[in-house]
C-alpha cells in the first residue's frame, strides 16, 4: 500500500506544470522590438526597419556581405525589396541575454527568407545573432549575424557566397 503512495504522490509530482521563466522588461523590450523589425521586413518600410539600428549597425548577411552604417543598410535592403518585391525575412529569437549593467544584450534564433526568382521559390534559413545597445532606454540593434543551414527552390541556392 505504502509503495502505492509514494507512486501515486511520485507521479503527481511530475505532472506539475513547468515555471514559465520570468521576461525582464529589458527582454520584453528586446523581443517587442524584434517583432516590429519583422513586421516592417514584411512591409518593406525601411524607415520603420532603421529605427531599431544604431548609427553605426553593421550586418553580416548569410552570403557574407557586410553592410555598415545605418543609411548604407536602409539603401541595400531598399535595393533587395526593390530587385525582390516578394522577399520576407523572419527572426525568430530563441535565447536573450540582458546585461543591464553594461546595457547591452544577446539575441540569437533562427531566421528564414523566401523569395520568387525566374527559376522557382527560393527558401533559405539558419541562425542568427543580434547585438543589442541600451541607448537613451532604447534598446537598438548594434550588429547581426546571419548563417545559412539551409536552401533549396533555386539555383541561388547552388551559388556559393564568395569570402570578402
Amino acid at each position: 500500500m505504502k509503495l502505492i503512495v509514494l507512486f501515486l504522490l511520485l507521479a503527481g509530482f511530475t505532472k506539475l506544470p513547468a515555471q514559465k521563466k520570468v521576461i525582464s522588461p529589458d527582454e520584453q523590450q528586446i523581443r517587442e522590438a524584434r517583432q516590429h523589425s519583422n513586421q516592417a521586413i514584411a512591409r518593406h518600410d525601411t524607415i520603420a526597419l532603421t529605427s531599431h539600428w544604431t548609427e553605426d549597425f553593421h550586418l553580416i548577411t548569410s552570403r557574407n556581405t557586410e553592410v555598415s552604417g545605418r543609411e548604407a543598410n536602409r539603401i541595400s535592403f531598399a535595393n533587395e525589396f526593390k530587385n525582390k518585391p516578394d522577399v520576407i525575412y523572419v527572426r525568430t529569437p530563441s535565447s536573450v541575454e540582458v546585461f543591464s549593467d553594461w546595457g547591452m544584450a544577446s539575441e540569437s534564433g533562427t531566421w528564414t527568407g523566401q523569395w520568387k526568382e525566374p527559376d522557382g521559390m527560393v527558401s533559405v534559413s539558419g541562425t542568427y545573432y543580434a547585438k543589442w545597445h541600451n541607448i537613451n532606454g532604447v534598446w537598438k540593434i548594434r550588429a547581426e549575424v546571419f548563417t545559412p543551414q539551409y536552401c533549396t527552390g533555386s539555383a541561388f541556392c547552388q551559388r556559393k557566397p564568395s569570402l570578402h
